[in-house]
């Protein structure tokens, strides 16, 4: 895998789960990475743990992705703090399980408003930061649910976020690859995180049996992916979504 010495990465939702994993992994290989979520103590607490793990340059900082002048903050704290921006991790996301029937509107528009509005106002941001020195690389996180239909729960809203964002992924780097700019997509199946109650019984029968190798990831095993395609490894890929799901799609 490529080195990200001395760059710098933005991770959005990156004090837990996924997100810190990928933060971990992006440090690992040698990037300065800003930590930005709504919540703004835990991102600066999950920062201090990470830079004393790794010796890295890491921020946390208050990072609501659905308000522009909040992303563009963001973009100056990692500007401010290491004198750069090269690689931005969308991560950032919710999900709901409810019948189609049952979504409220504001559920609907929290998903699309996380899931999609933040994720296209932080690579616009980040896009135009990135035409003006040089390029850089942005990965956003999909999901296999723009692939399939995830049973035997319901989440119509979640899924088709995730499909607009597999489908903006491609748009963008069409658009960008003249700037410098790649911008790839990892879609995983199912993770051991907060976000997804993989031990529930309600879900184990489709959620892991359904899967050739019958489990969930650790987000220590999706991580890697991010880092390869946040580097210079990946320089000959971009609007590629990359599937990491345990073989979960191939039935």
């Amino acid at each position: 895998m490529g080195t990200l010495d001395g760059r710098t990465a933005i991770v959005t939702g990156g004090y837990r789960g996924l997100g810190l994993a990928f933060a971990r992994e992006l440090t690992q290989a040698g990037a300065d990475v800003v930590i930005g979520a709504r919540d703004g103590a835990a991102s600066a607490e999950a920062a201090a743990a990470l830079a004393a793990e790794t010796g890295r340059t890491v921020v946390g900082t208050t990072l609501d992705v659905t308000d522009r002048a909040s992303v563009r903050a963001a973009v100056a704290s990692a500007v401010e703090a290491t004198g750069r921006l090269d690689v931005v991790v969308n991560n950032a996301g919710v999900c709901y399980h409810r019948p189609a029937l049952d979504v409220p509107d504001e559920e609907w528009d929290a998903v699309f408003d996380i899931n999609v509005k933040g994720l296209w106002l932080m690579c616009q941001e980040a896009g135009r930061h990135f035409a003006g020195h040089g390029g850089g690389t942005i990965v956003n996180v999909g999901s296999i649910s723009a692939m399939i239909v995830n049973r035997p729960q319901w989440q119509p809203a979640y899924n088709a976020s995730k499909a607009a964002v597999h489908q903006l992924t491609k748009s963008l780097a069409a658009e960008w690859a003249p700037l410098g700019i790649r911008v790839n997509a990892v879609a995983p199946g199912y993770v051991r995180t907060e976000m997804a109650p993989v031990d529930d019984p309600r879900f184990k029968a489709r959620w892991i049996d359904d899967a050739p190798q019958q489990r969930a990831a650790l987000p220590a095993e999706i991580a890697p992916l991010v880092a390869f395609l946040a580097s210079d490894a990946s320089a000959y890929m971009t609007g590629s979504v990359v599937t990491i799901d345990g073989g979960y799609t191939v039935f």
